[in-house]
C-alpha cells in the first residue's frame, strides 16, 4: 500500500497559471517581428519626410515653414515607433533635432532614452545599420547639421548642472562618442565594430578581430592590408569595402599624435585658467622629444587636472570643451600605451600607477573611489619591496580594473537586458566599451605585474589553457568536480551537480558543486556566505577570462579554490591521483560531515507570542529560532539600537500543523513525516536518489501550498492583536512590519543556514500579515530550502519556523557586519556590505565592501555598482529607487560607528551568553541618519574542511610576504 502512496505522490502534476495581462506592452516576439521588417524596409522605421515649424505645427515636406515661424526638415516616426515610444519606453533610430532635452535626459528612468540611443548606434555598426538598414539611404530623413546643432544645444542645458554632471560623469562623456555635436569621428568604436562585422561575416578574420579587441597595437594595420591581399579573390565586395574602410579607420587612430592641435582648444577656455595654462604647454610639446613613457605621464596628468577641474568653470560651453579634450586624451594613452615597455619592476609599478590615474580621470571609476585606493598603487621605497608589498599595489590595481569594467556594466545593465529580450546582438555593447577604454589597457599591464609576483612566489593559478589566469582570484576554499555551465544571464536551471561560471550570481542560487562569477556581488550576501559555509570553491574571474572559458561549456572540470586564494581548473581527464582521492574521500565522509538539528530541548506547549524582553540567547532551539533570541539579547544590551518586537514560538506553528490536512486523511505533520519516511523507504529499496528527491519535492510543493492556506486559529489571530497593541501600541493593519523567518536549522555551530527561508517585507495590511504568516511557516518547504539543508542536515524534516514581527525602519542604506578580515583573515579586522535603502547587501547586490582595520584604518575593498535600490514607505510595500555612484555611502563617521560598536559586541556577547561565544560575529544592521540600528546577530561560521585540506593548502604553499626584491629587477 505504501508503495502506491509513493507513486501517486511522486506524480508530476500540471499547473495552470493564471497569465497577467501584459496587453499595455508589445511582446518581445512582436518587437523582433518589427525590427526584421524595419531591416527590408526603404524608409525603415520612419513614415514620411516633413517639415516640423517652431510653433509646433509639421507640413508636407514640399511645403516649408513660413521665414517668420520657422523649422527643420526630417522623417517622421511611423506609428509603430510612436507605441513603443509610449508603451515599452523604447526608442529607435531617434532624431534629435525631433527630441525634447529632458525627454531625451530621461531622468525619471535612470537617463533610459540617452543610455538606448548609445545601444542604437552600436546596432548599427556590427549589424549594417540593424533597423536602419535600407533606411540609411533614405534620402532627407536625418540632417546631420540639424543634429549636430542639437546636441551642442543639448550639452550646453546638460552641463549647467554640477550634479548632473558628478551623477553621470562617465555616462555623459561617453555619450559624447555618440551624440553628434561636433567634427570628430568615433574612430576607435568603428574600428571595433567594423572587425567585428567582418570576422562574423568571414571567420578567416577571427585571429586578427581577437587581436584588435584585445591587444590592440598599430601593427594591427599590417595584418588587415596582408588579410585582404590574400584573400581578395575569395571575398565578396561588401567585405572588401569593410576591410578598406577599417584600414582607413586605424591608419586615422594611429596617425602621429600632433599635440599642437590642443591650442584650438586651449583658446575657447577662460583666460588664465589652469586648464588652459596645461593645455598650452602640452600643445608647445614636440611630440618628437617625447619618449612614450613621458607621453602617456603627462597625458595622463592632464587628464587628472581636468577630472578635477572641470567643475571650476560654469560655462556649460567650456565643460563641454574639456571633456572633448578629456576623450582625445584618452585616445593618446591608449594608443601608445603598448609602445611603453617597462624593463625593470619599478618601471611596470610606475606603468600601472600611471594607466590607473589616466582610468579613473576618463571616468571609468567615482573620483572618491580613486582617492580611495591611489596610496595603494605606489611604494614608499625606492630601492627595495617585498612580496606583501608588491601583492598591495596589485591588488589595488586588479581592483580598479574589475571596478571599471562593473561600473560600465551597472550604467547599461537594465536597458541592456531589456533589449537582449529581442536582439541578441547586444550582449556584445559591454565588452565593446570595456575594450574601447583605458581599463584594458590596464589589465594588461596588471596581469603583467601579476605573472612576475606569482612567479617569484612560485604560484599561479591554473585556468585550464586561459590567457591571463592569475586574473582571476580565489573568494571561498574547496573543490568540486563536475559540468562546467557558462551562464550569461540569470536564467537557468541549476542542478547541483554542476560547477557554474556567471556573470552575475543569482541571489537566490540553490546548492551548486562551484561558483565563479565575473561580478562578485559582495564577499557576505547570503549566498556567499552559504558557499563559505559548505565548502563550495567560489572565485571572481575577469571579462577576459568569462569570454575564455565558453569553449569549455559543458566540459567535465576540476575546479579547486586554497584558503590564500590559489585557483585550479582543469578538465577531469587531467587530475591527479590525489585530485581524485578527494572525492572518493569525500563521498565516504559524507554521511558523517552532516549535523542533526538538536529537539531535545525544544517546547511546543508555548501557545502565546513573546515579546523580546521576555527572551535572551538561551532561547534559542527552545521557544524560537536564533534571530529572535539573538535579537532579544541585543535589545537587553543595546536598547537604544533594536526595535521592539514580536515572536511566534515554534509551539504555534505545531499546533496549526497537527491541525486536518484538507484532501488528507490525517495532519500537515503527519503528512510531513510521511514524506521523509517514505525516502527512508525508498532507499531502502535502492530507488535513484535524484527520483528520491524528485519525489520529495513534489510532496513538499503540495505541503508548502497546503500550509499558504491555511486556515489560522482565531485564538491565535487575538493574541497576535493583543501584542501587536502591546509591543507597536498600533493595531495590526496600523504599522508596517517586517516577519521573519526563524528556523531552529540556522546557527548550527557547522551550518548557517543564512538567507534560506523567506522575509515577509515591510507588509501593513491585516490581511497581509496573516497571509504573510502562513508564506513564511511554508517557506522551510520551498525547493531552495530543502536542497540546502538537505545537503547538510541528517534529520531535515525537524525544521521548526518561528516568525519575529519587528516595526519597519526605513533605513538610509543597510547592510552586514563580519567581525573578522575576511580578505586578510585577521580575526581583529572587520568586513562590511553595505548597500543603499533596505536588504540589498544581504540579498547579493553588488555592495560597497570595506575591510575596516584595527584599531584604525579602513581599506574599500569594492564599491557599490547598483542603481536599484528599496525604501520602505508607511502605506507597505517597497518603493524603488535608483541612485548613483558618486559619493561612498558610508561615511568616515560610520565606519568609526562601526569599529566602536563591534568592540561592545566582542566585549558583551561573551558577558552576556556563553564565555565561549567569542565570535566572528555576522551582524545585519542599517543607518537611518547617523543612528545605527540593529536587526540580527548570529555565528559567523565558516568550512573547517575546505580550510584545514591539506589538498587545498598544497596548492597554496607558504609564502615568504617579506622577501626582499629589488626594484631595478629586470623583467
Amino acid at each position: 500500500m505504501l508503495k502506491h502512496l509513493i507513486v501517486f505522490a511522486c506524480t508530476l502534476f500540471v499547473f495552470t497559471y493564471s497569465t497577467i495581462s501584459m496587453a499595455q506592452k508589445i511582446s518581445n516576439e512582436e518587437i523582433e517581428s518589427r525590427i526584421a521588417n524595419y531591416k527590408e524596409l526603404i524608409r525603415g522605421p520612419y513614415k514620411k519626410i516633413e517639415w516640423f515649424c517652431d510653433d509646433g505645427t509639421t507640413r508636407d515636406s514640399k511645403d516649408p515653414c513660413p521665414d517668420k515661424i520657422g523649422g527643420i526638415q526630417h522623417a517622421s516616426y511611423k506609428t509603430e515607433i510612436e507605441e513603443l515610444h509610449k508603451k515599452n519606453h523604447l526608442f529607435f533610430a531617434d532624431i534629435l533635432a525631433y527630441t525634447d532635452k529632458n525627454d531625451f535626459w530621461d531622468a525619471s528612468q535612470d537617463q533610459s532614452r540617452l543610455k538606448q540611443y548609445m545601444l542604437n548606434k552600436y546596432l548599427n555598426r556590427v549589424d549594417d545599420g540593424w533597423i536602419m538598414r535600407r533606411a540609411q539611404f533614405y534620402r532627407g530623413s536625418v540632417q546631420s547639421e540639424d543634429e549636430q546643432e542639437w546636441g551642442k544645444d543639448f550639452y550646453n542645458w546638460l552641463l549647467t548642472s554640477d550634479s548632473r554632471l558628478q551623477e553621470n560623469f562617465l555616462l555623459i562623456k561617453q555619450s559624447l562618442l555618440e551624440i553628434p555635436h561636433n567634427e570628430d569621428t568615433p574612430y576607435a568604436q568603428i574600428m571595433r565594430t567594423l572587425s567585428k562585422t567582418i570576422a562574423d561575416e568571414n571567420p578567416k578574420f577571427m585571429d586578427i578581430r581577437t587581436k584588435i579587441h584585445g591587444q590592440p597595437t598599430e601593427s594591427d594595420i599590417q595584418l588587415v592590408e596582408d588579410f585582404s591581399k590574400k584573400h581578395q579573390k575569395e571575398l565578396d565586395e561588401n567585405v572588401m569595402n569593410e576591410l578598406d574602410s577599417l584600414t582607413i579607420a586605424m591608419k586615422t587612430f594611429y596617425a602621429p599624435v600632433n599635440l599642437s592641435s590642443f591650442n584650438k582648444d586651449a583658446m575657447v577656455l577662460p583666460n588664465e585658467h589652469y586648464i588652459r595654462i596645461q593645455l598650452e604647454k602640452f600643445a608647445a610639446t614636440s611630440i618628437d622629444s617625447l619618449s612614450p613613457i613621458e607621453l602617456i605621464e603627462d597625458t595622463s596628468s592632464l587628464m587628472c587636472d581636468i577630472r578635477t577641474q572641470i567643475y571650476t568653470v560654469k560655462s556649460p560651453s567650456d565643460r563641454l570643451q574639456m571633456l572633448d579634450v578629456l576623450i582625445d586624451l584618452e585616445a593618446i594613452v591608449f594608443k601608445n600605451s603598448s609602445k611603453w615597455q617597462p624593463k625593470t619592476l619599478q618601471d611596470q609599478i610606475y606603468k600601472v600607477y600611471t594607466l590607473a590615474q589616466a582610468a579613473a580621470s576618463a571616468g571609468y571609476i567615482e573620483w572618491w573611489e580613486w582617492n580611495q585606493i591611489e596610496n595603494q598603487l605606489q611604494l614608499n621605497t625606492i630601492k627595495n619591496t617585498n612580496l606583501e608589498e608588491l601583492a598591495t599595489v596589485e591588488n589595488a590595481a586588479r581592483r580598479q580594473v574589475e571596478w571599471s569594467a562593473s561600473l560600465i556594466n551597472a550604467i547599461y545593465e537594465d536597458d541592456i537586458t531589456i533589449y537582449a529580450g529581442f536582439e541578441p546582438k547586444i550582449i556584445g555593447f559591454i565588452d565593446n566599451a570595456v575594450r574601447s577604454s583605458i581599463a584594458l589597457k590596464l589589465g594588461e599591464t596588471v596581469s603583467e605585474l601579476s605573472d612576475f609576483i606569482k612567479k617569484e612566489a612560485k604560484l599561479s593559478n591554473t585556468l585550464l589553457n586561459l590567457k591571463n589566469p592569475n586574473d582571476a582570484r580565489g573568494l571561498n576554499p574547496g573543490y568540486a568536480r563536475g559540468k562546467l555551465i557558462i551562464v550569461e544571464n540569470e536564467d537557468v536551471e541549476i542542478n547541483p551537480n554542476n560547477i557554474y561560471i556567471f556573470q552575475k550570481p543569482p541571489a537566490d542560487l540553490k546548492p551548486v558543486a562551484g561558483i565563479a562569477t565575473v561580478a562578485e556581488g559582495n564577499l557576505v550576501s547570503h549566498v556567499q556566505l552559504l558557499a563559505r559555509n559548505l565548502g563550495i570553491p567560489n572565485s571572481v574571474i575577469s571579462a577576459e577570462n568569462f569570454k575564455d572559458f565558453k569553449k569549455y561549456d559543458e566540459k567535465e572540470v576540476f575546479y579547486a579554490v586554497s584558503p590564500k586564494g590559489t585557483i585550479v581548473f582543469k578538465e577531469a581527464t587531467a587530475m591527479s591521483k590525489e585530485e581524485k582521492d578527494l572525492f572518493e574521500e569525500k563521498s565516504s565522509n559524507k554521511k558523517e560531515s552532516k549535523i542533526a538539528v538538536p529537539i531535545d530541548k525544544i517546547k511546543l506547549q508555548k501557545n502565546d507570542l513573546l515579546n523580546l524582553t521576555e527572551i535572551d540567547a538561551r532561547s534559542s532551539g527552545i521557544y524560537c529560532g536564533p534571530k529572535a533570541a539573538n535579537l532579544g539579547q541585543l535589545k537587553a544590551m543595546f536598547p537604544n539600537n533594536v526595535v521592539n518586537g514580536s515572536v511566534i514560538p515554534f509551539g504555534i506553528f505545531k499546533a496549526h500543523m497537527n491541525q486536518p490536512m484538507p484532501l488528507q486523511s490525517g495532519s500537515y505533520w503527519d503528512y510531513l513525516k510521511a514524506t521523509f519516511a517514505e525516502a527512508e523507504e525508498m532507499r531502502e529499496d535502492h530507488v535513484d536518489e535524484y527520483e528520491i528527491e524528485q519525489c520529495q519535492l513534489d510532496r513538499l510543493f503540495q505541503l508548502h501550498d497546503a500550509i499558504q492556506e491555511m486556515e489560522l486559529q482565531p485564538e491565535f489571530v487575538k493574541k497576535l492583536e493583543q501584542s501587536f497593541q502591546l509591543n507597536f501600541n498600533k493595531s495590526i493593519g496600523e504599522i508596517p512590519v517586517f516577519l521573519r523567518s526563524d528556523t531552529n536549522m540556522e546557527d548550527l555551530g557547522n551550518f548557517t543556514g543564512a538567507g534560506l527561508n523567506l522575509t515577509v517585507f515591510n507588509v501593513v495590511n491585516k490581511e497581509k500579515v496573516l497571509q504573510g504568516i502562513r508564506d513564511v511557516w511554508a517557506s522551510p518547504y520551498s525547493e531552495r530550502s530543502f536542497k540546502w539543508r538537505q545537503k547538510y542536515l541528517t534529520n531535515p524534516e525537524n525544521v521548526f519556523p518561528s516568525i519575529l514581527i519587528i516595526p519597519s525602519v526605513d533605513v538610509d542604506y543597510s547592510g552586514v557586519l563580519i567581525t573578522k578580515g575576511i580578505s586578510n583573515n585577521k580575526e581583529d579586522d572587520l568586513t562590511v556590505a553595505f548597500s543603499k535603502g533596505a536588504g540589498g547587501a544581504v540579498d547579493g547586490q553588488s555592495a560597497e565592501s570595506w575591510l575596516i582595520e584595527m584599531p584604525y584604518g579602513a581599506s574599500l575593498i569594492s564599491p557599490s555598482r547598483e542603481n536599484n535600490y528599496n525604501r520602505l514607505p508607511e502605506n507597505g510595500g517597497l518603493e524603488q529607487r535608483t541612485t548613483s555612484f558618486h559619493q561612498s555611502i558610508l561615511s568616515q563617521q560610520n565606519i568609526n560607528q562601526i569599529r566602536e560598536f563591534s568592540k561592545k559586541i566582542r566585549l558583551t556577547i561573551p558577558q552576556k551568553t556563553e564565555i565561549s561565544n567569542t565570535g566572528p560575529y555576522d551582524v545585519e544592521l542599517g543607518f537611518e541618519g547617523d543612528k545605527l540600528w540593529l536587526f540580527q546577530i548570529r555565528p559567523f561560521v565558516e568550512n573547517d574542511n575546505a580550510l584545514s585540506s591539506s589538498y587545498l593548502q598544497s596548492i597554496s604553499p607558504k609564502v615568504d610576504q617579506t622577501k626582499t626584491i629589488s626594484l631595478n629587477t629586470n623583467l
